[in-house]
């Protein structure tokens, strides 16, 4: 449990959106394939394997800051980004990704509730917006936010929670935040960010154990398990 954790009294709920609301059916490593080949990295070797390894380690980072570590050179690293971006985009336009179940209804208790919701990402805006429309989520929130929205740095740093505090003016204090998210990236930043409810949900990249280690106060199935959360049923 965190700091006098009081869930009934969160105001501003902070979402991830892939692999906590939106399912992809691992897209992300599919679309690394094209990153791979501005890496100048060929599958089938061990190097890409040992990419594609961190590249699920750290789901849930910002992209960008995933391709600086791999290349080690900004502008060969932009060009995997982008490469990326692309390729994920195309995929998502192909029909591939879908809510994960319950969590629109999840969304939709929440704002039903008087509570704000902001949906966030690792990915760059034109990504985040493919996938927004592919679900027919575009005017779901009144707010979704990417790292550049917040200064440039995503997730594990508290920017884009803190971002959505400042923006959307929901919540008196940082306490009245929830922070729900698929990785320990996620959980991190909610941490940082001084939220009082973090929750890790078990239908994406990480598990219980990386939660814990990150400072989740709460480990839920899903996303959907949320509402009843903060209204006390559980």
């Amino acid at each position: 449990m965190s700091h006098a954790e009081n869930t009934t009294d969160i105001r501003l709920v902070v979402l991830d959106m892939a692999g906590t609301t939106v399912a992809d059916g691992g897209l992300v490593e599919r679309a690394f394939a094209a990153a791979a080949v501005e890496l100048g990295v060929r599958e089938g070797t061990a190097e890409h394997a040992e990419h594609l390894a961190y590249v699920r380690a750290t789901m849930g980072k910002s992209k960008i800051s995933v391709f600086r570590h791999l290349s080690g050179d900004e502008e060969r690293a932009r060009r995997a980004n982008a490469a990326f971006e692309e390729a994920y985009g195309e995929l998502v336009d192909g029909g591939l990704v879908a809510p994960v179940p319950g969590a629109r209804e999840a969304i939709g208790e929440l704002l039903a509730s008087g509570r704000t919701v902001v949906l966030t990402t690792g990915f760059a805006r034109v990504t985040q917006d493919a996938v927004l429309a592919a679900l027919g989520w575009r005017d779901l929130v009144p707010l979704t936010l990417c790292p550049a929205d917040a200064g440039g740095r995503g997730r594990p740093f508290p920017d884009m929670v803190l971002e959505a505090f400042v923006r959307t003016k929901a919540a008196e204090d940082v306490r009245q935040v929830a922070v729900v998210g698929d990785t320990s990236y996620d959980v991190l930043s909610g941490v940082r960010a001084g939220a009082g409810l973090v929750a890790g949900v078990r239908t994406g990249a990480h598990g219980d154990q990386e939660f814990h280690a990150a400072g989740a106060t709460r480990v839920l199935d899903s996303v959907a398990d949320l509402p009843a959360l903060l209204t006390g049923a559980r």
